[in-house]
């Protein structure tokens, strides 16, 4: 098939976004409320989210979840945002009240970290009533029983072995929505798509770096002046 012409847009002022791999596009996707999507951007950097052509974000992070995190990245974002809740340190009740916080506030899903006992998995699936992610971190993560207990989709982060991650829940539930990290290349990406992820996690490169690249362009433009 004969792939169509898209017409594209883009201004002076934001034609340096951060884009996300084409090849994510080969994904199926998920539909969540009407909205398919397929690229989700892994950071909670509120620059790089406002200046990103993924189709959502997941904003998870190494501390306790805080409501004032989940607002200001809810508010910055013009995307679907996917909202950590804790889990591991931070379980129970707390997990529940951020899972409510993270919806009121216009969440499209929250996610729950791979540690997280299943009490708390229902006590987050009993208050919301959008998606509840769980991470997966290999083939030996235990999710029967977080299925049972109502999380709609799993989001797999196995480092190297992610791909075969995948194929091996795919294989298990045919069914199942899965989120996966694609890994640094396109042949990566590919790899964990044709395993089965419908949706692909992609880390963009950090604020330094891509400020690093602007101000080598900075001072080559200076030397030209300098001529």
């Amino acid at each position: 098939m004969e792939e169509k012409w898209v017409p594209e847009i883009v201004t002076p002022l934001k034609q340096d976004i951060v884009q996300v791999p084409k090849v994510i596009a080969k994904a199926s996707g998920i539909r969540i409320f009407g909205k398919k999507i397929k690229s989700i951007i892994f950071t909670t950097d509120i620059a790089i989210i406002r200046n990103t052509d993924a189709n959502a974000v997941i904003a998870v992070y190494p501390f306790t979840p805080h409501p004032a995190i989940t607002k200001s990245i809810i508010e910055a974002a013009d995307i679907p945002v996917f909202s950590g809740v804790g889990g591991g340190l931070t379980q129970g009740q707390r997990s529940a009240y951020m899972s409510l916080f993270a919806e009121a506030q216009g969440s499209i899903g929250v996610v729950l970290n791979g540690p997280t006992p299943v009490e708390t998995v229902e006590m987050v699936c009993e208050v919301v009533d959008i998606p509840v992610v769980s991470t997966v971190t290999s083939i030996h993560t235990p999710i029967d029983d977080k299925i049972a207990a109502g999380i709609t989709m799993i989001n797999i982060s196995a480092g190297k072995d992610t791909a075969k991650t995948v194929k091996f829940f795919r294989d298990k539930y045919p069914k199942l929505p899965i989120i996966a990290t694609g890994g640094p290349t396109d042949g990566s990406i590919t790899e964990t798509i044709e395993a089965g992820a419908n949706a692909i996690t992609y880390t963009p490169p950090s604020n330094g770096e891509l400020f690093s690249h602007k101000m080598d362009k900075y001072r080559n433009i200076e030397k030209k002046n300098d001529i």
